[in-house]
């Protein structure tokens, strides 16, 4: 099954294209990718063209359109049973709901004074008041699912899901920023940092224009 198009923003900086076209590509899911970059007087009008909520990741599917980078993934899921994008375990599937609605409408600390920025490297900047906690909250969720779920593999519950493509930005954020981590939420980041999909986001984010900004 094919006809699939995700519109995104730039790779170096938009968290929210990164988690349903890794989701798309850890499934191994064929689709037209469409990048707009989000620092341009054009960029409102060409995201428009797409987005009713004018903003970016899209996905467009014989002719409809779904936006939402959870609503996506959710989609996808939905579409392609058989990429295992959610647990076939009723109670798993529900955790991994869960944590990813968590992560699309929390962590606004970590978000404010960590933004993604594949290429960077600020060790010791960005953990302002709030951040920690943040931090702490997600290497909780991490760790209760490696250690509850995980078990029959190197992700949250076990195999690649869409919980994991939520939390791969989060992973890019750790590194830019060098937040240490224990010993098993290293290794999930480990895991999702490694993995082919991911660095080739991240090389295509570094083949990037540097964004200029007045």
């Amino acid at each position: 099954m094919t006809n699939l198009t995700l519109i995104i923003g730039d790779k170096n900086y938009s968290s929210w294209s990164l988690r349903p076209w890794l989701a798309m590509q850890q499934a191994g899911i064929e689709f037209e990718e469409v990048r707009i970059s989000l620092h341009t007087p054009e960029t409102s009008q060409k995201i428009l063209q797409y987005s009713p909520s004018g903003k970016v990741p899209v996905l467009i599917h014989n002719g409809l359109t779904v936006w939402e980078s959870i609503a996506i993934c959710e989609y996808i899921a939905e579409l392609f049973p058989d990429s295992n994008l959610l647990p076939e375990d009723r109670e798993k599937r529900a955790i991994a709901r869960s944590i990813s609605a968590e992560m699309h409408a929390g962590f606004m600390k970590l978000r404010q004074n960590m933004p993604m920025d594949c290429r960077a490297r600020y060790p010791g900047k960005g953990m302002n008041p709030g951040v920690q906690e943040d931090c702490d909250r997600i290497t909780n969720i991490w760790r209760e699912c490696r250690q509850k779920y995980g078990s029959n593999g190197d992700f949250l519950f076990g195999n690649f899901t869409i919980a994991d493509a939520m939390y791969a930005p989060v992973v890019s954020r750790f590194i830019t920023y060098d937040v240490q981590l224990d010993a098993i939420s290293k290794a999930y980041a480990d895991a999702i940092w490694s993995l082919t999909a991911m660095q080739k986001w991240v090389a295509a984010a570094i083949a990037e224009p540097e964004v200029i900004t007045a």
